[in-house]
């Protein structure tokens, strides 16, 4: 894809899931990819497996720092930023009444401050050259909720919040897109502590998932349209599932 080549992508919780799937197929299609994630390790990995057109920043995006280094980083190696891919983000459900606080914070910072502090840091720089394009990943869950999820879900209603004010103001700037995926066969789950949740639920990995490849699909193909094109809203699901 022509559209895509050369462009430099900024991708955050890009060490596994959508994120790492997404950096393998734009590093194919011929992007500059600047990988950020906490886990350095992983990171690295993928950044070496990927060659010299890929760049590794650990990246704790709760931290609006971290979010400004990322983009001087991405600045220093490649000389601009085309695309901000928010993707970063946790899922550690729970029943309102278990009172789990510090959880619903974890949420809050990574699933919404994130998401803020990456369109802080890039949006000043595509102002500058007058084009960009700024990605969120939210959920089906950013439009339905059910029960136990409450916390979550309100983090995905406010991603959904914030990228359709932020379309209406930089409309005929900056492109916006949100992808709101049904259940992903990723790490997601993995942090859920509450025997009630897993109890009421079962297994999340038994459930219809969508491949981490199908949803970065999703993402290619909103960065693949003409450069008067914008694909706002996305939704996709597993085809079995009915939420």
């Amino acid at each position: 894809m022509e559209r895509i080549k050369d462009k430099v992508i900024v991708i955050t919780g890009a060490s596994s899931g959508i994120g790492a799937a997404t950096a393998r197929k734009l590093a194919g299609l011929g992007a500059k990819v600047v990988l950020a994630a906490r886990r350095f390790e992983q990171l690295q990995a993928l950044a070496t497996e990927l060659g010299e057109n890929a760049l590794g920043v650990k990246t704790d995006v709760s931290k609006k720092a971290d979010l400004d280094n990322l983009v001087v980083k991405a600045l220093e190696r490649f000389g601009k930023i085309d695309v901000l891919l928010n993707n970063a983000g946790v899922m550690p459900i729970s029943f309102f009444d278990e009172g789990k606080v510090e959880e619903w914070e974890r949420m809050v910072d990574i699933n919404i401050k994130g998401i803020l502090y990456g369109i802080n840091a890039v949006l000043p720089h595509m102002l500058e050259r007058g084009s960009g394009h700024i990605l969120a990943i939210s959920s089906v869950q950013g439009h339905k909720t059910f029960p136990g999820t409450g916390v979550y879900a309100g983090t995905k209603f406010a991603v959904r919040g914030i990228m359709e004010s932020l379309r209406e103001e930089l409309a005929g700037k900056i492109k916006v897109t949100t992808i709101y995926p049904g259940l992903v066969a990723t790490e997601f789950g993995n942090d859920i502590t509450s025997a009630r949740i897993l109890s009421t639920y079962g297994d999340f990995k038994n459930f219809p998932s969508l491949d981490a490849n199908a949803v970065a699909d999703a993402i290619i193909y909103a960065i693949s349209q003409p450069g008067n094109v914008t694909a706002n809203d996305i939704i996709l699901r597993p085809l079995e599932q009915a939420l």
